[in-house]
């Protein structure tokens, strides 16, 4: 709910007036000593901009509906009742993560309403949406948002947003939202000319690093936290995923991240309402997910990458880029780090990294529940950022694709699956933008160019993010999903996420609570009384330890007689044992 004073830290600005565009005049704000600007919300009427020292017009950072970045602003009153939802705990879950843009055709918060009941049919519990706060274009992964309190017109605004967290709801379906807290998009970004809201002296891939720990940052942060905040207060989106922690620069005693845990926790206190903070991090940093009483900062979960590289690899037999450190061992299984991965969660805990030139990682503490991790077989970053956008589908058989999804689906991990993943969608997930500066949409097209260098791939491979069809290609094609082959590997995904929710030991998440053996061509996971056996080569008979009723197969040629298992090549079976 929103306050009855509308407020802003620009101490760089000495005089700042409201300027209502409809009215055609100007309402000065009040100035305090240390730079905060206020007035009364209620005399902010329809669309406005700052004017900056009785010359620079721009837009409110702050503005809660933005038709464009660099045009007016409006503010919203936005109160979503979702007292009454409670939602799976998401240690006990399965994720969904979409891009509204291309999850339809119409690419709206209202049209992906259309396909919840899909989702609650597979057996989605948490719904990931990618950032959405507004950027300058009509189209973009989202992650380059300048106006970050308003959710994109694009998609419907701020009341579609809503209406699509209603809906959600009322399906049983938690909402997490994407947030970007380590840089802001390239443009319509005021900040730096309103405060120290960046520090010149470090730097991330985007240029440089939001101020979290240096003079002034008290109000940076505050920016922030009342940002994440209203997402979840206002909108009732269940939770947050927050981009890339790895990029956000902070060395100060209290971080940034742990001030955030402490005052979602205090939101969820006085709410009612569970809600929850996951990380992206590639640091293996067990820190992420620890208690601040035990030196962490406090995220619910993160995303760990090393399950989802080991098996690429493994499926792939892709080697080059990071890929590498997880290229199987000249002797042993070609699963191991895969095994290694299930039972340990980061499979880099401080021996040295090929590819980063260095030691990585340290190992999660025995006590931290391996459901602290959101794993995947596909994801938008690992998708999006190949030179063809390519899917799984596009890379491996299906029977390769069943057994990526029932090694996910039977895992101590909370396992995330990327929207069309499910059917195995055969349209890309290419990256795409508009930015409307020349310089700008050359300098995204190269760097383009040098990251895909460093995994081999070819300049001309490269499909222009600029171009409209690049983001009209990459939208899942619905109708697929009632076909031939992918009506079946649907149906494998339904049944699996069935089996998981139905079965406990399938979602215990303590390191006790699984045995990954890796021999040859076989991976055997072993997970209470349930045994996982997936086989990428020749036809192989397994002895069971004792007698078994077969739960699922994923080929019609991997079979059960008696304690002798057959799996077919690419084969995966699911057996629990008496």
């Amino acid at each position: 709910m929103s306050t009855p004073e509308w407020s802003l830290w620009a101490p760089r600005v000495q005089a700042l007036e409201i300027e209502l565009v409809d009215e055609q005049r100007c309402i000065p704000a009040r100035r305090a000593a240390d730079g905060t600007f206020t007035l009364e919300r209620s005399l902010i009427i329809g669309p406005y901009m700052l004017v900056l020292d009785e010359k620079e017009r721009i837009l409110d950072p702050r503005a809660a509906h933005v038709d464009e970045v660099l045009g007016p602003g409006r503010l919203v009153d936005i109160h979503t009742d979702v007292a009454g939802f409670r939602p799976v705990p998401l240690h006990d879950g399965v994720v969904y993560e979409l891009h509204i843009g291309t999850f339809t055709d119409a690419g709206t918060f209202d049209s992906a309403i259309d396909k919840l009941d899909s989702l609650v049919q597979l057996g989605i519990t948490h719904v990931e949406i990618m950032p959405i706060a507004t950027w300058s274009g009509a189209r973009n992964w989202g992650y380059d948002g300048a106006a970050l309190f308003a959710p994109t017109r694009t998609y419907g605004g701020p009341e579609g947003l809503q209406r699509f967290v209603i809906a959600a709801h009322a399906r049983g379906i938690a909402v997490l939202l994407d947030v970007v807290y380590n840089h802001l998009g390239p443009i319509g970004n005021h900040l730096e000319r309103l405060g120290p809201y960046f520090r010149t002296d470090r730097h991330t891939p985007w240029g440089s690093a939001l101020n979290f720990d240096g003079a002034g940052s008290d109000h940076v942060r505050r920016f922030f936290l009342d940002n994440a905040l209203a997402w979840m207060r206002d909108y009732g989106c269940d939770g947050l995923r927050i981009d890339a922690i790895h990029a956000i620069t902070d060395s100060s005693a209290h971080p940034f991240l742990a001030e955030l845990a402490e005052e979602v926790a205090l939101l969820s206190q006085v709410t009612g309402r569970p809600l929850c903070l996951v990380a992206e991090s590639d640091l293996n940093d067990p820190r992420v997910v620890l208690s601040s009483e035990q030196g962490g900062i406090g995220m619910d979960a993160q995303w760990c990458d090393d399950f989802h590289h080991a098996l690429h690899v493994v499926l792939t037999g892709e080697k080059t880029g990071y890929y590498l450190d997880y290229a199987p061992p000249t002797t042993g299984s070609q699963w191991a780090y895969v095994a290694r991965a299930l039972e340990d969660g980061f499979v880099y805990t401080g021996q040295r990294s090929e590819s980063r030139d260095r030691r990585h990682g340290a190992p999660l503490p025995d006590a931290v529940p391996l459901s602290r991790l959101v794993c995947y077989a596909q994801t938008h970053d690992q998708v999006g950022n190949r030179a063809k956008g390519d899917r799984l589908s596009q890379l491996v058989s299906t029977g390769k694709q069943r057994v990526a999804a029932a090694l996910l689906l039977t895992s101590p991990f909370v396992p995330m699956l990327f929207a069309g993943e499910e059917w195995g969608a055969s349209t890309p997930f290419l990256f795409f933008t508009d930015h409307r500066d020349d310089y700008i949409a050359d300098e995204t097209r190269n760097g383009r160019r040098r990251e895909f260098a460093h995994f081999g791939w070819k300049a001309d491979e490269m499909v222009d993010p600029q171009h409209e069809d690049t983001f009209m290609r990459s939208k899942l094609r619905w109708d697929e999903a009632s076909h031939a082959p992918h009506a079946a590997l649907l149906a494998w995904h339904r049944q699996l996420i069935a089996l998981r929710h139905a079965e406990p030991e399938l979602r215990a998440a303590a390191r006790h609570s699984i045995v990954a053996t890796a021999k040859d061509a076989l991976l055997i996971v072993r997970r209470g009384r349930f045994v996982v056996v997936a086989n990428l080569g020749a036809p192989v008979h397994h002895e069971l330890p004792g007698p078994a009723r077969m739960v699922l197969a994923g080929e019609p040629e991997t079979t059960l007689s008696g304690t002798t298992l057959q799996v077919a090549t690419d084969g995966v079976a699911i057996v629990q044992l008496f």
